[in-house]
This record gives structure tokens, sequence and C-alpha cells, in this order.
């Protein structure tokens, strides 16, 4: 019949094969525990790969966090700087008041002093010029004053930011300090902890970026 194309199985057939393959049971039980080791070895990839994203995605945070600490430190010094040298141009123009008061109370008493109408008139003109430049200058120094003022706020209001974000960077280096030890010692505590570190650390950063 085998000439035909066609093989007629017997009994015993079935019997060889199946002695020959050592048994479906057996088999069957032995793919299943590796397949479940392999899913088990899979699991732990795949959470090793979760925490080795995050901790990639922290350090991002923590890099910008860190470059805008550094951004927020250099302008509070611009600022301060601004701040001293408007205080110093305001000292100028009240040393310059002082100048000009000086010079009305010597008119005033030459004035007062001098026996022709018309000197008098001369004193008395000179008088009035000084008390309108000293108007004129004490106007001016308390605008530098008032400007001085600005750069200090805007300086100190720098600096707060500035330790915000230096704090946000912290806790984030702590985060990523916490998970690099969750993934030698595979504690599930401490992954949790990471992750919650994190979030306080974006909560700070948060902070940082709405001024507060």
């Amino acid at each position: 019949m085998s000439g035909h194309g066609f093989h007629v199985h017997g009994p015993h057939d079935h019997e060889i094969e199946h002695a020959t393959n050592g048994g479906h049971g057996h088999g069957d039980s032995h793919g299943h525990a590796e397949s479940s080791g392999a899913e088990a070895h899979a699991g732990g990839m795949s959470n090793t790969s979760k925490i080795a994203m995050c901790t990639a995605v922290i350090a991002t945070f923590g890099a910008i966090f860190a470059y805008m600490g550094g951004a927020t430190q250099a302008n509070a010094g611009i600022y301060k700087n601004n701040a001293a040298i408007k205080k110093t141009e305001a000292s100028n123009q009240w040393n310059y008041f002082q100048s000009k008061s000086t010079k009305q109370a010597l008119a005033e008493f030459a004035r007062d002093t001098a026996t022709d109408d018309v000197r008098k008139q001369g004193w008395q003109a000179k008088v009035t010029r000084y008390e309108q430049e000293k108007t004129d200058i004490q106007a001016d120094a308390k605008k530098l004053e008032a400007e001085a003022s600005k750069w200090d706020a805007q300086s100190d209001e720098q600096m707060h930011q500035h330790h915000r974000w230096a704090q946000a960077t912290t806790v984030l280096q702590v985060s990523i300090a916490l998970a690099a030890i969750a993934l030698l010692t595979r504690n599930k505590w401490l992954e949790r902890a990471m992750f919650g570190v994190a979030v306080a650390g974006l909560a700070v950063g948060g902070l940082a970026a709405v001024h507060v």
C-alpha cells in the first residue's frame, strides 16, 4: 500500500511513538515549567526597566531644576548689583542736595545781611534757584532709591526661587539614590519610597516655578 502514497498506522505504531516521545504528559509539564520561569524572568525585567525609565525621567527633571537654580542665583547677583549701583547714584544725589542746601543757606545769609536792595534781590534770586534745584535733585534721589528697592526685592525673590530649585534638585537626587538601591536589593519598600520622594521633589519644583 505504500506504493500508492498511503501508510496505515497500527496499534503498535502508536505505542512506539509514545515511548519515543517519553510521554506527552511529561513533555507538557516540562514545557509549562519553562514557560512559568520565562514569565517570571520577564516580569522581573519589566520591573527593572520601569525603575530604570523612571530614574532617567527623574534625572532629566533634576538637570532642569539644577539649571534653573543656577540661573536664578545668577539673576539674584545681577539684580543685587543693580540695586547697589542705584543706591550709589541716590547717595550722590543726596550729597548734591546737601551741597545745594549749604549754598542756599549762605545765599540766605548774604541776602539778610545785604544793605543794598539790588544785592538783596540778587541773593534772593539765587536762593529761589537753589530751592528749585534742591527740589529736582530730591525727586531724582527718591526715584533712584525706589529703583534700588525694586532691584533688591527682585534679587530676594530670585534667591528664594533659587533655594526652591536647589531643594527640588536635592530631593530628586535622593530619589535617584533610592532607585539605585532598590535595583540592587529588589526591595519593594525602597521602590515605593523612591516614587514618593520623586513626587515630593517634583512638587517642590512646581512651587519654585510658581514663585512660592
